[in-house]
């Protein structure tokens, strides 16, 4: 199986253009993956392992171009078993209906805790050195 990578803009090749998405790389295969922004400004990535394609949309205000762990805010998971994997309108449309089924994924801390303790952290690294 040939695995490509192209830039895709959501809402050009789909059937309901008033979905606002757009991918902005999806790799098809197998391991079809890839990665975009949703209608509301929020990011995403997807990828399939086994039989599964899992999507993952991040919160909105990230400070980073990779996110971590703790930055997801959804999750939505569809079996990849009725769906061509080669071909890219499938992975998107797929995709695209995915995104209004994510179930919000509940925090384990708030951000704002972990920011001070890592403060804090290196303030008595710090002093301790002195």
């Amino acid at each position: 199986m040939e695995s490509k990578s192209v830039p895709y803009l959501g809402d050009q090749l789909v059937a309901d253009h008033t979905s606002g998405f757009i991918v902005e790389d999806v790799t098809m295969g197998r391991y079809a993956h890839g990665f975009g922004v949703t209608a509301d400004g929020r990011s995403f990535a997807f990828r399939t392992h086994r039989a599964t394609l899992t999507l993952e949309i991040y919160r909105p205000d990230l400070a980073t171009t990779v996110p971590a762990p703790e930055d997801i805010e959804a999750v939505a998971v569809a079996p990849v078993t009725d769906i061509d994997l080669d071909d890219e309108r499938s992975v998107v449309a797929l995709v695209r209906d995915l995104i209004p089924q994510a179930t919000p994924v509940p925090t384990a801390q708030p951000r704002e805790a972990t920011t001070v303790r890592a403060l804090l952290s290196r303030l008595a690294a710090v002093i301790d050195g002195m």
